[in-house]
């Protein structure tokens, strides 16, 4: 008797002599595997749905009516993550119907909504991402304040080239002058141009940074300050940092110089006294230097914006001296000082 070989699902070997029977080609076509099966089935279905749009292979040539019915739109749009368009279709459909709109302009509106959504996700996302301590614009900044700043200055920082080109900006200025103010404008202009912002303070990165040095993961947490295109450092010179402050913030600054990266930097004081802020005299001039190569520093001065209505820069009257509380008037008399009043001891002795 001839043995039949096969395979391990029963169909016949190369060498069997059931090819030969007459009734092996109605084998394969009536009884194949279930998985040629589902896979003719896959190809009809999509064929069935693809075909209309794909004739000639040129979508906007076919004669024929796409044969997509409404329940079929929903998981198209799922597909493609069309999530706005999917929302705001059928009532654009209906618009467009009663207003008698062309196919060009049904699709512009679409593709445009579609478009300006994505674009203020994004902007909404970022803002979040840039842990902003507050929001605020360029143009709600008072540069009328200013003797020295005009917004025409800062134009070169609030396009596209302020990242693209890798400049830097140190805002120095005493307390109140508006120097966070402009780092956030400035940060948040860079996230409405397409890039990502980051801000923190000087106190907070060190801090961060010095502890991860402890722990010897100090390069995995750098990639929190060297990843976003725009970095804002706030505050450095306002508070007590330890001995690592220099070498941390070197590590980030000249990444971010390497890689042509900007940095914002806002402080109060003023560049030879980074040294003592910093607990090194030299570490503190290479990070000035690579900063200012491609940077500005610019002075910020005028009143305080949280106490000019105090008027307490006002000029005062010669030989008085200024109140420096907030909220106590300059005295209408004055108390005599010692000087004084020894030498008004002495004209009354004579």
């Amino acid at each position: 008797m001839h043995v039949q070989n096969g395979d391990a699902v029963g169909r016949p070997s190369c060498g069997s002599t059931f090819l030969d029977h007459p009734d092996a080609k109605f084998f394969y076509e009536e009884r194949g595997t279930d998985t040629n099966k589902s896979k003719r089935a896959k190809k009809e279905r999509i064929d069935a749905l693809e075909e209309p749009m794909t004739s000639n292979h040129n979508p906007g040539l076919t004669s024929k009516k796409p044969k997509i019915s409404e329940g079929q739109l929903e998981p198209l749009f799922r597909r493609l993550n069309l999530a706005h368009t999917r929302r705001i279709y059928q009532d654009v459909a209906d618009k467009a119907e009663k207003e008698n709109w062309s196919y060009r302009d049904f699709l512009a509106l679409l593709l445009a909504e579609e478009v300006a959504h994505r674009k203020q996700t994004r902007l909404q996302r970022f803002t979040r991402k840039a842990h902003f301590p507050f929001f605020k614009t360029i143009d709600e900044f008072d540069f009328s304040l200013q003797t020295t700043l005009r917004q025409s200055l800062l134009g070169s920082y609030l396009g596209p080239d302020f990242v693209t080109e890798g400049r830097s900006l140190i805002l120095y200025g005493k307390t109140g002058r508006g120097k966070t103010h402009l780092a956030v404008a400035i940060g948040y202009r860079a996230i409405q141009n397409g890039f990502e912002t980051l801000f923190t303070t000087a106190a907070e990165l060190i801090e961060d940074l010095s502890n991860a040095s402890k722990q010897g993961h100090l390069q995995e947490s750098l990639t929190t300050y060297t990843h976003p295109h725009v970095l804002v450092i706030d505050e450095v010179g306002y508070l007590t940092y330890g001995p690592e402050a220099a070498n941390v913030l070197f590590h980030v600054v000249n990444d971010r110089h390497l890689r042509k990266r900007p940095l914002i930097f806002t402080t109060n004081k003023p560049l030879n006294q980074w040294g003592k802020v910093l607990h090194d005299e030299d570490m503190a001039a290479a990070i000035l230097d690579r900063v200012l190569e491609r940077g500005r520093f610019i002075h910020l001065d005028g009143p305080s914006g949280r106490t000019r209505h105090l008027n307490l820069e006002e000029i005062l009257p010669a030989g008085t001296d200024r109140a420096r509380i907030s909220g106590i008037d300059v005295p209408e008399f004055p108390e005599p000082t010692h000087a004084s009043h020894a030498n008004s001891l002495s004209a009354s002795a004579l």
